[in-house]
């Protein structure tokens, strides 16, 4: 049975108990934000630029696509919004192994809006949690907050890197199945765009 209750983004989270506090943050306070409580590698700016294919990969969607994979049974890590996408944060390796991830779900030579950062990567770094209100209106039409800055949906916290959704490796502790979530995005990636081409007319 499909729901048919309009789509919405959940406000961002509130800063984990224990992390430094975070308050009017902007600029280069991002960047320490980052390097500091998660110890993760900043680079640019501004804005910050998180660095990915180390401690992280990224999947990315459309942020329509991207709320319904929330709304499923599906065990994510840091989700953030950036207009009109949504990202996933996944384990290292996820970007490499998503094209042949694809062809084993059989979506292979399908067109999805779903794509991903890994090594050599980059993405504008999201309002650190707690920087930003967390009562309505704090988010803009297009999923921003204030001056059109990227925010976190499901914030990161200090050691989250070892629980990201992975592939299954000997030695390796369980995290959270990447087969499951790319599964999930490559779905609703295909009824986000089928959903648009709806709403498209027929003849121009």
């Amino acid at each position: 049975m499909t729901s048919t209750a309009p789509v919405t983004v959940p406000l961002p989270g509130v800063a984990p108990e224990g992390a430094e506090a975070v308050h009017a943050v902007r600029g280069d306070d991002h960047a320490r934000w980052y390097e500091r409580v998660l110890g993760w590698p900043v680079t640019g700016g501004p804005p910050a630029l998180l660095v990915t294919g180390e401690l992280y990969d990224v999947l990315e969607l459309p942020a329509d696509a991207g709320a319904e994979v929330l709304r499923r049974p599906v065990t994510t890590g840091p989700v953030a919004l950036a207009g009109d996408r949504m990202r996933f944060l996944v384990a290292p390796g996820g970007a490499e192994e998503l094209p042949g991830l694809l062809d084993w779900l059989e979506w292979g030579g399908v067109p999805l809006e779903l794509t991903a950062l890994g090594t050599g990567g980059r993405m504008a770094a999201p309002v650190p949690p707690g920087g930003l209100p967390a009562g309505p209106g704090a988010l803009t039409a297009g999923g921003h907050g204030p001056r059109g800055a990227a925010v976190w949906l499901r914030p990161p916290e200090p050691g989250c890197e070892a629980l990201l959704p992975s592939l299954a490796a000997p030695g390796r502790t369980a995290g959270p199945d990447l087969v499951r979530l790319v599964g999930a995005a490559a779905t609703e990636c295909l009824r986000a765009r089928l959903a648009g081409l709806g709403r498209q007319p027929l003849f121009s």
